[in-house]
C-alpha cells in the first residue's frame, strides 16, 4: 500500500484498488470475488483509527462495515460496491490502473482498468470521506458500506439491510459523472417457455413449430410496448420499456422444433410493480391464443427489483446540490439509467440517492476509464455534504 494511499489520497486509493482483482465469480469463471479487495479497504479503516467490521455475507463473499461518531444524532451512509465484472476482451490492462498511458498522476486525466468508473473510484471517494473526518468529532454517525455481489445478485446489500443498518441518509457513490441521481428504474426478468411437438420437417401435420410460437408471442409485445409508451412518464426517468434478451429453441432446419425460450425483461418505473409484468405477458398471451389456439407458453419470473425514488426537493438533496455548487460544480438532478442497490436501501427505510466519479457510458467498457479530476472534485463535495449534514464544526 502506497504512502499517498495511507494519507487519504482519493486518485491514490483508486489505484490500488484497480490493482486489486475483485471479480464477481458468478459472472466471469475464475474471478477473485471481495475477498482481498475488502481486506485491503478493512485494512486502511483500521489503520486511521476507525471502527471497522469485515464479515462473510455468503461462502467466501465479504462485506465491510465501519462507522465513525456518536449514533445519537444524524447519520449519514456512504456505500460502495466491491465486487466488478469480468475482464475478458479488455483493451487495455485491467489491473495495471495506468494514468494515461503511464503519465504521472499529477500531469494524467484519466486512470483506467477494470473497476476504474464501476466503482473503485465511488470507493475511494468514500475511504477519502472517512480520512478527513476521522478526527473531526462529528455531531452524528457515518457510515460506511462496502458491499459483495451488486453486479449479480445483490447478496451484500441484501444481507446488509437484513441486519439492523439505520441512516437517515444514504449516497451510493456509483458513476453519476457528479450528477445528483435520485431516481432509477426497477426490472423484471420473466421466462417465456414455448412448447411445441417435434416431427420431421416434411410432416406438417404432426409437427408443432415452438419458435414460431415464441415469436407470435414477440410479435404480441407491441400492443404492450404502446400501452408503455403512452402510459405514466417519470419526470427523470421518462417511461418504463421492455426487450427480448435471449431466444434459444430447435435442434436442426429439419425438424420442428419442440420447445423454444425466450428471456424478457422489462423496466419498470419506480411506482410500477416489477411482479405485475408476469401478468402484462400472460394478457398479451391471451389475445395471441385466441388467434393461435396451438400456442402453449408458459411463464416464469426469474428476478424482481424495485425502482427506487427520492424527491428532488428531499432537503439532503438540496443539501448535496449545495454541496456541489459550492465545489464549483454545476447543479444537476438526472435520472440513473441502471439499477442499483440504492432500491434496496429506500425499501429499508434509508432514503437514497446516487452521486459519484465516472461516467455510466464507461462502465463495464473495454477501456474503462475514470476522470481524475472527478475522483477529486467528487471527494471534495461528499466531505463537504458530510460535514454539513453530521454537524462537524469546520
Amino acid at each position: 500500500m502506497t504512502a499517498d494511499a495511507r494519507s487519504g489520497d482519493p486518485i491514490a486509493i483508486t489505484r490500488e484498488l484497480v490493482r486489486i482483482e475483485s471479480v464477481n465469480p458468478s459472472i466471469e469463471a475464475g474471478g477473485s470475488g471481495e475477498g482481498e479487495v475488502s481486506a485491503f479497504v478493512a485494512t486502511l479503516l483500521a489503520d486511521w483509527g476507525i471502527d471497522v467490521e469485515r464479515y462473510e455475507c455468503a461462502p467466501g463473499r465479504y462485506n465491510v462495515h465501519a462507522t465513525l461518531g456518536p449514533d445519537d444524532g444524524p447519520s449519514l451512509l456512504l456505500n460502495g460496491h466491491l465486487d466488478t465484472v469480468g475482464v475478458a476482451d479488455m483493451t487495455v490492462d485491467p489491473f495495471g490502473a495506468a494514468v494515461d498511458g503511464g503519465a504521472t498522476v499529477a500531469g494524467g486525466e484519466r486512470l483506467t482498468g477494470r473497476g476504474a468508473c464501476d466503482m473503485k473510484a465511488g470507493l475511494a471517494v468514500i475511504l477519502a470521506v472517512a480520512h478527513r473526518l476521522r478526527d473531526a468529532s462529528p455531531g452524528g454517525r457515518l457510515h460506511l458500506l462496502f458491499t459483495a455481489d451488486e453486479e449479480h445478485a445483490s447478496l451484500g446489500m441484501q444481507a446488509a439491510v437484513e441486519g439492523d443498518l439505520r441512516a437517515d441518509f444514504g449516497v451510493v457513490t456509483e458513476p453519476t459523472s457528479l450528477a445528483v441521481m435520485p431516481a432509477h428504474k426497477g426490472f423484471a426478468w420473466v421466462r417465456a417457455t414455448a412448447r411445441g411437438r417435434a416431427a420431421h420437417g416434411s410432416r406438417p401435420e404432426v409437427g408443432i413449430d415452438a419458435i414460431r410460437s415464441a415469436a407470435r408471442l414477440l410479435a404480441g409485445l407491441d400492443v404492450l410496448e404502446e400501452r408503455i409508451r403512452n402510459g405514466p412518464r417519470h419526470p427523470l426517468l421518462g417511461h418504463g420499456s421492455l426487450h427480448a434478451g435471449t431466444i434459444e429453441g430447435g435442434a436442426a432446419p429439419s425438424v420442428y422444433p419442440e420447445r423454444c425460450e425466450v428471456r424478457l425483461e422489462r423496466r419498470t418505473l419506480p411506482a410500477e410493480n416489477p411482479a405485475d409484468f408476469e401478468a402484462e405477458l400472460a394478457d398479451v398471451l391471451d389475445g395471441v391464443r385466441r388467434d393461435h389456439p396451438e400456442v402453449s407458453i408458459e411463464l416464469e419470473t426469474e428476478l424482481l427489483r424495485d425502482g427506487s425514488d427520492v424527491p428532488p426537493d428531499h432537503p439532503q438533496v438540496i443539501a448535496l446540490l449545495d454541496a456541489l455548487e459550492a465545489e464549483g460544480r454545476e447543479r444537476r438532478v438526472e435520472g440513473m439509467t441502471a439499477w442499483v442497490d440504492a432500491a434496496f436501501l429506500n425499501s429499508a427505510g434509508i432514503p437514497s440517492i446516487c452521486f459519484g466519479p465516472g461516467s455510466i457510458e464507461q462502465a463495464h467498457s473495454a477501456d474503462e476509464w475514470v476522470s481524475l479530476r472527478e475522483i477529486e472534485l467528487g471527494a471534495d463535495v461528499l466531505t463537504r455534504f458530510a460535514r454539513g449534514l453530521l454537524q462537524v464544526e469546520r
